[in-house]
């Protein structure tokens, strides 16, 4: 089964189950700030695409109510953006790149950290 593909919403969603662990929906509309809360409808509504797409399990029921847990882990939906952003570029890396880097994002730090990411890949790749 491929990655799902995650809206906004379901993001968001998905960040307080990476979060907390576990939630029921109730608990998990209750995380949004006051403001920008959305109805609990809306959240019942895309947690069960959640669960329709496989990226959300229900655990346990108490009362009339479930709990609900991420079945997909916060990397592999990091992941599956990253791609879908380069996919944007044709699947080049350099405008995102440079963008990050004229917005100060991609600091010295990063750049250090992800040439020993290289190094290492290309020693495991020598080793095979």
């Amino acid at each position: 089964m491929s990655d799902p593909k995650l809206s906004k919403l379901e993001l968001q969603i998905m960040d307080t189950l990476w979060t907390r662990g576990s939630a029921s929906i109730r608990e998990i509309q209750e995380a949004f700030p006051d403001k920008r809360r959305p109805a609990y409808t809306t959240i019942q509504t895309t947690v069960y695409r959640l669960e329709t797409k496989k990226a959300v399990r229900r655990v346990k029921k108490v009362g009339n109510f479930h709990i609900f847990e991420a079945a997909v882990s916060r990397d592999i939906a990091q992941r599956r953006l990253i791609d879908d952003l380069l996919a944007l570029f044709g699947g080049r890396t350099q405008p995102v790149m440079a963008h990050l880097i004229e917005s100060g994002k991609l600091t010295l730090e990063d750049v250090k950290e992800a040439e020993k990411t290289l190094r290492r890949l290309a020693r495991k790749d020598d080793s095979q």
